[in-house]
Parts: structure tokens; sequence; C-alpha cells
């Protein structure tokens, strides 16, 4: 993260732009890894304010596309959640040279897809489904863009560097010996399947999507999703990849780095006929995640080169999956496209 927050009287001057009333507390609330967030109560109420860190999605431009599309989202009935205007009608201020949003607080709890039965792992996937035909309605989609697969020369070279970053890291502990093991036995693995490489994104059906749909992303209220939260990465892409995207995160079992595959068919058979994929398009969709997967190593890239380690606790589960992906390929397949 850079930059400096803001201090609480300058919150107190952003805050006033609002009709929301005088605040009476404004408390920090971790948001993950690209944001800044206030929980804000008033006497009318509780607020979110959101504080845009990352500097790709921190454009006051790409933030106002944002809400636009939040907002029709929502008055299509779908649980997207929508900034409130300030006493101007915008939904973005500028303040200290960062871009801020209000939302209303939303009441909600995270859940794993492992914890949810395979009927509420059908309406996710319905879900999904919805948001994807909701976003075609309400705006264009900008002329599509061939999309290079992950180069297997390059990622041997990523290996390379990581592999003498994590053998020099003091002090060498345990979350660096498993790196060095993965490492290897990703290096492995390429050698193995680089005849797999999939070509371009060719013929794929690009579509505005969410960009960045996991289980922090998605608030539920008892059983059923209540809202679905940061839309920083919403942007054209390949529709279906997103909906594998999603399912490997949400179904993933973070003992041993496998997927719930019963969970994974019952959300996909929904995503199916929701957005009206054809399964030739799921199936390539699931082979260029997995590809994706094999040589994506940005946690480590966090740990490493960005001395960041927030998203460690993330690596175990993630590393092993993409070996276990592999070994099971064919089951995987067919559990997003039967």
């Amino acid at each position: 993260m850079t930059g400096t927050a803001p201090r609480p009287p300058a919150l107190t001057a952003l805050l006033r732009r609002y009709d929301i009333g005088t605040p009476l507390t404004c408390e920090p609330v971790p948001r993950g890894l690209l944001n800044q967030g206030w929980r804000v109560t008033t006497p009318r109420g509780r607020y979110f304010l959101k504080r845009y860190v990352a500097a790709d999605t921190a454009d006051p431009r790409v933030i106002v596309r944002q809400h636009r599309a939040t907002r029709r989202l929502a008055r299509l009935g779908l649980p997207a959640a929508a900034p409130l205007p300030d006493r101007s009608g915008e939904t973005v201020t500028v303040a200290g040279g960062r871009g801020f949003a209000l939302f209303p607080w939303i009441d909600g709890r995270h859940r794993e897809g492992t914890e949810l039965s395979e009927g509420q792992s059908r309406r996710l996937g319905t879900l999904l489904g919805l948001v994807h035909t909701g976003l075609a309605r309400i705006q264009p989609v900008p002329p599509a863009r061939r999309h290079p697969s992950a180069d297997p020369d390059v990622t041997h070279a990523q290996i390379d560097h990581l592999l003498a970053l994590a053998r020099r890291h003091r002090p060498y502990d345990a979350f660096d010996r498993l790196a060095v093991h993965r490492l290897l036995e990703r290096r492995a693995l390429l050698r193995r399947h680089a005849h797999r490489r999939p070509p371009a994104a060719e013929g794929e059906v690009i579509g505005w999507v969410h960009g960045d749909f996991h289980p922090l992303n998605l608030l539920y209220r008892g059983e059923e999703p209540a809202a679905i939260v940061d839309w920083d990465r919403l942007s054209a892409r390949p529709r279906a990849e997103e909906a594998v995207r999603a399912a490997v995160i949400f179904f993933l079992h973070p003992e041993d780095g496998r997927l719930d595959l019963p969970k994974v068919h019952a959300y996909a058979r929904a995503y199916r006929r929701a957005a009206e994929v054809a399964t030739g398009e799921m199936a390539a969709a699931v082979h260029r995640v997995w590809w994706e997967r094999l040589n994506d190593f940005w946690m480590l890239h966090w740990r490493y080169q960005h001395r960041d380690q927030r998203p460690d606790p993330l690596f175990p589960a993630s590393a092993a999956l993409a070996v276990w992906w592999t070994h099971e390929y064919e089951a995987v397949r067919d559990a997003f496209t039967d």
C-alpha cells in the first residue's frame, strides 16, 4: 500500500459532502490487499467509506464506470453493492489525490464454497451467470483483443529467480522450504506439459465481468447472498474464465489443495444455463485457467520481491491445487462441462 491515509479530520470533512448526518464513529476496516476502508456510524445509520489504493483501479474515470455498472445492476435486481451519491450527485470524491466512495453498510458474512450445500452452489453459479448477462445488457463490450497465454520459458526464468530468493531468505523457515519444494515441483510439471500451452484466446466470448469474484467479495445474510462488493476489477474478458477462476477459489479445500468436484459440477451447470455458455467455451476456459495456475507465482513475488507476506497463508493450498489439478485434469474438466 502506498501513500498516507487521511487523518480523521480529513475524513470528517470528506463525509460532510454526503447527506448522512454528523459522523459519530469512524473505524478502520480491513478490506483485503488492494483498498482501504472505514466503518462510519452516524445518527442516520452505518456506512462504508472506501479509499481506492491500487494504481490500476484508482483513476476516478474507472471508478465512475464501476459505479455506473453497479447501480444499473442493482436496478435489475442483482445484489450489487452500489455507492451513494454526494450532495452534488457524484459518487466519487477525490481528496489528497485519492478517490473515495461511500456505500451503505451491509451486514453479512463471507462463506467459503466448501461451506455451501450443492443447492447453494447451484444458486452461486446462477448468480454469477446473471451478473454476466446483466452486465451484457447495461453496457457495450469493447472490441476483443487476443490474450496470449503464459510463456513457459518466461515462467522458468521466474522460477530460477524465486528459487534464489527463497534459498537466501533469512530467517529460512518452513514457508521457505515449502516454496523451494513447490518451485522445483512446478518446474518439472511445466517441462512435462509444455506442449499443452493454449493458443492466444480466439473465438472466446468476451464480456464484462466482475473481475475478482471470490468469497471475500460476496456477503451472505443467512443462506443467501446479500451483496457482491469490490467491483474494482470490472473489465471485459472471456466470461467463462471468470466462472472457472471463481470456482477454483470458492471450492478449494485449504487443507490439501483439492476441489470439491460435486459442488463445482452443481455450480458450473447452473452457471452455464444462466449465462448460456456452451460446453466447448467452458472446456477451453478450464484449460486456460489450469495453464494460468501452473505458471502463476504471484504470492511468492509478493513475499520475496515486494517483502509483503500478507498472501503467505494462501500459498500452501494454491500451490497444492496446481499439482492436484494437473493429475486430475479430466475429472476437473468434466465437473465443469458435464
